[in-house]
């Protein structure tokens, strides 16, 4: 069990455009206690800026973990929660930022858990979206609900604190989640087998893969249950004979 939640935490920034809301949301995890900040694609970093705007937290942009992709920045993870302000047609479930927050306690509890946030203009594409098992918003006023990316990280980072010190980490005997590559290699397994059976048209491929991930994320698969399911896509491409009777 970690000693400190918050210090299995991540914050993964994607694609930040300014500098600047980098600095502000180093100073957002300080500030917190949070410590492990990921940098996907930021547009300017290092950047005098951001220290600027750190304000004593630049040892967090010290310590920040610069990643090509997110599936780079969520390895290892098991948990993780995309942040956006607007809801999505299909995509994973939705919840505020606080139960978003005791959730993620609980699960840091033993394990990593990450905190995704998009770039300031266009956000989370839905792909992005698709790779975390929690949606969370801020339910913020609905005529102007739009914050600031360092804002929602310094939201979001107080309801963590607030889920820990509160309690939400120190329930019963916490599940041992499949981490992001397992679960990531289940799900490539299993577009491959719709394809092999036929069920599913590459060339048409409608919205069939991100409803199973809907489907699937809402389960938080353990590590077991990943092993079973590809288990049973592999059976069901490639049957074992039958043995037959003794006569």
């Amino acid at each position: 069990m970690a000693a400190d939640p918050l210090k299995n935490i991540r914050i993964v920034l994607c694609e930040t455009a300014h500098p600047g809301n980098i600095g502000a949301a180093a100073r957002a995890l300080q500030t917190m206690g949070l410590a492990q900040l990921y940098l996907v694609n930021p547009g300017r970093f290092p950047d005098p800026q951001a220290e600027w705007l750190a304000s004593g937290a630049t040892d967090v942009l010290e310590r920040a973990v610069g990643c090509a992709n997110l599936d780079e920045a969520l390895a290892g993870s098991a948990f993780t929660v995309a942040c956006t302000a607007r809801s999505r047609e299909i995509a994973v479930p939705m919840v505020s930022a606080r139960e978003a927050a005791a959730r993620i306690a609980e699960v840091a509890r033993t394990q990593s858990a990450a905190l995704v946030f998009g770039n300031e203009t266009f956000g989370l594409t839905a792909a992005e979206v698709n790779k975390c098992q929690l949606l969370a918003i801020i339910p913020a006023n609905p005529r102007y609900s739009s914050l600031n990316v360092a804002a929602a990280v310094q939201v979001f980072c107080y309801e963590l604190r607030m889920a820990v010190l509160d309690g939400g980490a120190q329930g019963g005997k916490a599940r041992r989640l499949a981490t992001f590559e397992e679960v990531e290699g289940f799900y490539r397994h299993l577009e491959q087998t719709v394809v092999e059976t036929g069920y599913l048209n590459p060339a048409h491929p409608k919205k069939l893969m991100p409803r199973l991930r809907r489907l699937f994320g809402r389960a938080e698969l353990e590590k077991e249950e990943v092993n079973i399911l590809r288990g049973l896509l592999k059976a069901l491409v490639r049957p074992k004979p039958r043995r037959s009777k003794p006569g």
